[in-house]
């Protein structure tokens, strides 16, 4: 089965999903993969879809009572290919995604039954996941990139992140930020992917107008980030499509 095909067969479950109920999964629960999939969770799906599982609609919907997860199909498709706004996770293992799958399925207030590994690998046999990951130490953007990322980040990011992107303001009215390079920020990004990255600051920044930058301002900001965090430049741009931002892992230098 293609890609295409794969997810289309996705969404045309989630489709007919809304009033009908799927079968109940025999898979019984197993506390231990419910244990993984809470690190699962928490390393890379917390910040768009909240500890609470509230999510941040419509961009990120509600995981808690959410019924559509009663299709581990559409479960596994949407976490290993992305959909939308939230990015493919094609570094998790098989294990790592039955494992978040089991805890999605079943927190909140959730029952929607267990998921084995094995009923995980047989779905993402049906789907093309295509390709490998890069580091971003691997000269993934360009010099031109970051230089425009600078003109960008300085009025709209600048004012609480600073302009070293360090955390500190360069206005001391402003509520610091967070960091947006070097060891710090590598700290608490490593294992996840530019496209996780992406989707975050698209959805939640500038704070005063959240996703109000042009997609490719976005990436180019990313590249300041990756240029002040000391990761290499090179002679292909850092591209704008957050399935291939999605094979580009963030961590400290090799």
């Amino acid at each position: 089965m293609t890609r295409f095909k794969a997810r289309t067969a996705a969404m045309a479950v989630a489709a007919t999903l809304g009033a009908a109920t799927a079968p109940a999964a025999e898979t019984p629960v197993d506390p231990a993969q419910i244990a993984l999939g809470k690190q699962v969770f928490e390393r890379n799906c917390v910040l768009c879809h909240r500890e609470t599982g509230t999510g941040r609609p419509p961009n990120f919907p509600a995981l808690a009572g959410n019924d559509r997860l009663q299709d581990l199909f559409l479960v596994v498709a949407n976490v290993h290919e992305g959909q939308g706004f939230m990015p493919p996770f094609p570094s998790l293992r098989i294990e790592d995604i039955a494992a978040v799958a089991n805890y999605v399925r079943n927190a909140w207030g959730n029952a929607h039954g267990g998921a084995s590994p094995l009923e995980v690998a047989t779905i993402m046999d049906n789907l093309d996941g295509g390709g490998g990951t890069a580091s971003i130490w691997d000269a993934v953007y360009t010099e031109a990139q970051a230089a425009r990322g600078r003109e960008v980040f300085a009025a709209p990011c600048g004012l609480c992140h600073g302009s070293r992107l360090d955390g500190v303001p360069d206005d001391n009215d402003m509520v610091p930020g967070p960091p947006l390079a070097r060891h710090k920020f590598l700290r608490q990004w490593d294992g996840r992917s530019l496209g996780a990255l992406y989707s975050y600051a698209s959805l939640t920044m500038p704070q005063s107008n959240p996703g109000s930058l042009a997609r490719e301002d976005y990436v180019a900001i990313i590249a300041l980030m990756l240029q002040s965090s000391g990761a290499p430049a090179g002679n292909e741009a850092l591209p704008d499509d957050i399935r291939d931002l999605a094979r580009i892992v963030i961590g400290p230098k090799p």
